[in-house]
């Protein structure tokens, strides 16, 4: 298990630093200058401009501000916003809460509905339900996440009025930020009236953003279950005469939910995606839309520091995954 975790950890270093030279290097490929950007309309004269290019280390060659760069992340750096001069790891901490609550909530409902979905679908192959739930699995699959955003908020909170267009809570309510996740805050503090208002504006983005792992769940669910319920030890379980509840749940669940953990696991990567034009979307005041904002400003430090600390995290959850599955499958841990 040592050899398996070491060979996994190897894996982080050269990706972390492929992460941080493909951040560095596209920030810059995207047209426009950062301190003009600063000062908008207004006119910078070339004294203040090679002053501020100076400060912010941009008069330096490209190869040596990646020097610095790397440096920086060496020492946990992470370097400051050139519009609000913050620190970018305070900024990301402030804003990381309600991107997990977000993606938390979608990852539940796609857990909640692609698992039993898949499950029946398998169990009852090629029937109505199979073909249906695959059918709505490859359309969500295949649809863009702002046209299907756009969609539902046209249907749910412009036409049928039942949810908020767009926020994390309703502007009459203030809840002190404790742990930074609005709907524990709004708990613990014991204000209802703030728990079901941001419990109201999380629906209609967390079903959004749902979508595409809620179809990944349900077809490899599917996909591992028909293998599994091929097996011959489930058709010898059928015929010592155990009921279909028990072969199905207790037999065949468990082997087949080894690639569901994984395919679980990898989906954080696709929350984290998905979550950047999701909170564009539903103006969700989380670290992808923070991300839009800063590519938009051309703001280096907040691009560079943002992506390559959720580039981290989803690295440290892959990792854990694999872990998980080593644990749970022998053949894996020993490189078989």
């Amino acid at each position: 298990m040592l050899r398996f975790l070491l060979t996994r950890l190897s894996l982080i270093v050269p990706t972390f630093l492929g992460v941080t030279l493909l951040t560095f290097a596209m920030i810059r490929l995207i047209p426009g200058d950062p301190i003009l950007l600063i000062f908008g309309e207004r006119s910078v004269d070339e004294a203040t401009y090679n002053r501020m290019k100076a400060e912010l280390g941009l008069d330096q060659p490209i190869l040596v501000q990646y020097a610095y760069y790397l440096a920086d992340m060496a020492h946990g750096n992470f370097g400051k916003s050139i519009i609000t001069r913050e620190p970018v790891l305070s900024e990301f901490a402030q804003l990381f809460p309600a991107t997990v609550e977000l993606s938390v909530a979608a990852i539940t409902i796609a857990v909640l509905i692609g698992l039993p979905a898949g499950i029946v679908a398998a169990v009852r192959r090629n029937s109505f339900f199979d073909h249906s739930v695959m059918g709505l699995s490859l359309t969500g699959y295949s649809m863009p996440i702002f046209w299907w955003g756009l969609l539902l908020i046209l249907l749910f909170s412009v036409t049928l009025g039942w949810t908020p267009v767009s926020g994390r809570m309703a502007v009459r309510y203030f809840i002190e930020p404790v742990t930074g996740f609005a709907l524990v805050d709004a708990w613990l503090e014991g204000n209802w009236g703030a728990f079901r208002s941001a419990l109201h504006h999380l629906v209609l983005p967390a079903v959004v953003l749902a979508t595409i792992p809620l179809a990944v769940i349900g077809r490899m669910t599917r996909s591992s279950m028909l293998e599994v319920l091929n097996e011959d030890y489930i058709r010898t379980a059928r015929a010592k005469g155990l009921p279909p509840w028990r072969v199905v749940g207790l037999h065949a669940l468990r082997n087949a939910l080894i690639p569901v953990i994984t395919v679980i696991g990898l989906q954080v990567g696709t929350l984290l995606g998905g979550a950047i034009l999701t909170e564009t979307i539903f103006s969700w005041p989380g670290v992808g839309k923070w991300l839009i904002e800063a590519i938009r400003r051309r703001d280096y430090p907040v691009v560079q520091g943002g992506v390559l600390l959720a580039a981290t995290i989803v690295m440290l959850v892959n990792l854990t995954v694999d872990v998980m599955y080593g644990l749970v499958n022998p053949r894996i841990r020993k490189g078989r």
